[in-house]
């Protein structure tokens, strides 16, 4: 209880009762000292026209914890074109296709104002015709000693040695002192051979071939045997054309193929176009673009330069081309 009270002169005191709503009033008597006490009781009523709005507290939401934003990744897409460029740009195959893109393309740049078919490359030291998939070289003692392994490995731009002609023999007596090595050491490096004989039209035909055949011994896989022939050596045509014809049969009959005939390409036109077309022929024609024959001639072999530097070679020498793809050159390896 909570009782509020008021002094008032003369002894006079108000007190009011906050709890019960009541006012209470003691005013003292001075002869009888008895407290008279006036109790008045104020009721608190509210005025009939004004009413007081009773405030309705709006309910509290309780607030719902806050959800945690998920962070959004990468799509799935994204993320496998990004493993995929990575990937390539972390593959010794691309760095390998950059510098062949860049090689190409500064070779474009080198060569303008050239044949585009018939280009220089810079580590051979001479102009390739771009037909061809498939070259070669071919050697003798004028080469010296060669570093086949070197010869091998050289390539530049697909551009290499498959192929190699080996001369072994000339005339009746003389053997090429390199022969026997070249003939070792080639194919161990997986060069494919074919050994050559120098044709020498006032000696026996048939004696040539003889003594070619007891020097070469020839195997599956190697190319057809050779006549290099190239001169008159003081007889006339005639004479010339029935020694190499003798040469030709005796060779077919013992290795039962028939063997590649190599001239240049006016001793060919002047003295043996159109009496020995069933064989397969060698044509030297050098520094063109293209080989200027008849487009019927049975020809294989292009023997386009005489100047070609190659590794493992201290002398410049000729460099070939097959007419062909891979397969017509396999079909023309002895059987």
């Amino acid at each position: 209880m909570l009782n509020i009270r008021i002094l008032i002169p003369g002894g006079w005191q108000l007190v009011r009762n906050k709890s019960a709503g009541a006012l209470t009033v003691f005013a003292p008597l001075l002869k009888y000292k008895v407290n008279l006490i006036l109790h008045f009781v104020f009721l608190a009523v509210p005025s009939p026209n004004k009413k007081t709005p009773v405030s309705k507290k709006a309910p509290v939401k309780k607030k719902s914890p806050a959800k945690k934003k998920k962070s959004k990744g990468w799509p799935i897409q994204l993320k496998i074109a990004i493993a995929g460029i990575l990937l390539i740009l972390l593959s010794p195959f691309y760095y390998g296709y950059v510098l062949r893109t860049f090689i190409s393309t500064w070779r474009w740049v080198r060569d303008i104002g050239e044949n585009s078919h018939y280009r220089t490359y810079k580590s051979f030291n001479i102009r390739i015709p771009d037909k061809y998939l498939i070259h070669g070289i071919d050697v003798s003692y004028a080469q010296g000693k060669i570093d086949w392994q070197k010869v091998r490995t050289m390539e530049d731009d697909s551009v290499r040695v498959s192929f190699a002609f080996i001369k072994a023999t000339e005339g009746v007596l003389l053997v090429d002192p390199y022969f026997q090595r070249n003939w070792r050491e080639a194919p161990k490096v997986g060069i494919i051979c074919g050994a050559y004989h120098y044709f020498k039209p006032a000696k026996s035909g048939k004696w040539q071939a003889k003594f070619f055949l007891q020097t070469v011994k020839v195997e599956k896989g190697d190319l057809p045997v050779v006549v290099d022939i190239e001169e008159l050596n003081g007889t006339n045509p005639n004479k010339m054309r029935q020694e190499l014809k003798e040469f030709v049969n005796y060779i077919q009959a013992k290795t039962g193929v028939k063997p590649i005939i190599y001239s240049g390409i006016s001793f060919y036109q002047d003295y043996l176009e159109g009496y020995f077309d069933g064989y397969p022929l060698w044509i030297a024609h050098y520094h063109q673009a293209q080989l200027n024959i008849n487009k019927e001639t049975n020809w294989v072999f292009w023997q386009h330069s005489d100047k070609a530097t190659i590794s493992g070679i201290n002398h410049v020498v000729d460099f070939d081309a097959f007419r062909g793809d891979s397969t017509a050159f396999k079909n023309l390896l002895i059987k």
